[in-house]
């Protein structure tokens, strides 16, 4: 990718860096947040969008970017750890992230495909599917009952 955008993809944010350049910027991780930045990528028409895979985080927004003709690739975060290693960048810090993920696009430079078809039905219900589980794990929570930690705590 010799001009792209990457996007390290947080449960509650997401942190875009393009490159070449500096540029960095932070979208909250929601509707609204995705759509302004699928909206400022379009516009920007970047070669490719890097992700790093986050446990399924990253599914909503490759389906969105995907959607609206943008090409992504999805990268195992070893790959990219391994890479700031190999760089000299061991601090762990989420601004830093965002840099070595552009850079590490830029250096490696991954294969970007178009998703069409098959593979975005298949992305679209990985995403839904995902939001679902997230959605039961938050109301399991919710359920658990508050003597739960008292009867775990006169066990010991």
């Amino acid at each position: 990718m010799s001009s792209g955008s990457v996007v390290d993809v947080f449960k509650t944010r997401l942190d875009v860096a393009l490159r070449p350049g500096d540029e960095a910027w932070s979208v909250n991780n929601d509707q609204a947040g995705a759509k302004a930045l699928t909206s400022k990528l379009k516009r920007l028409s970047p070669q490719g969008i890097l992700l790093e895979a986050t446990g399924g985080h990253e599914y909503e927004l490759a389906l969105r970017l995907a959607k609206v003709g943008l090409l992504v690739v999805v990268v195992n975060p070893r790959q990219v750890r391994d890479f700031a290693r190999a760089v000299g960048r061991l601090a762990k810090t989420d601004p830093i992230d965002a840099k070595i993920l552009a850079h590490f696009a830029e250096a490696v430079k991954p294969l970007c495909r178009p998703i069409k078809g098959q593979q975005l039905d298949d992305l679209h219900q990985l995403a839904t599917r995902h939001r679902q589980l997230v959605e039961m794990i938050v109301a399991e929570r919710n359920r658990r009952c508050p003597c739960a930690e008292r009867l775990k705590e006169t066990s010991m």
